[in-house]
């Protein structure tokens, strides 16, 4: 079906960038929305970023909206998210997620049917 694995997660500083990077295998064809999300400790899972594929239209969450980026790359099909001004509360496990379908509700992750494994983020200050 489809596989999706990230990387970059680690520590920044709060202020500082970080950039992770999330590439799908298998039925890539059938993706109409990948994109990211994050769940805090003790927190629900939430949406942050989603790219719709077909005209690359991104969605944002409001609280990090101007300060990260969705950028999908060519070749192997992968969606990076370029967190730069990074914020305490940002921190968490981000995971990479993809959709057969398009539709509004992009930041719901109960909507997402494929999954990656996640990869940790921690911010210091």
């Amino acid at each position: 079906q489809i596989n999706l694995e990230e990387t970059g997660g680690g520590s920044v500083e709060a202020g500082g960038s970080l950039r992770l990077s999330c590439s799908a295998s298998g039925d890539t064809y059938a993706i109409n929305l990948m994109g990211w999300f994050r769940q805090a400790p003790e927190k629900e899972r939430e949406g942050v970023a989603v790219v719709y594929t077909g005209d690359h239209t991104p969605t944002y969450a409001d609280s990090v909206k101007g300060r990260f980026t969705i950028i999908q790359r060519g070749g192997w099909y992968t969606v990076d998210l370029q967190m730069d001004n990074v914020k305490p509360e940002d921190a968490g496990v981000y995971y990479c997620a993809a959709d057969r379908r398009r539709h509004s509700r992009r930041l719901d992750p109960s909507e997402y049917q494929f999954w990656g494994q996640g990869t940790q983020v921690t911010v210091s200050s």
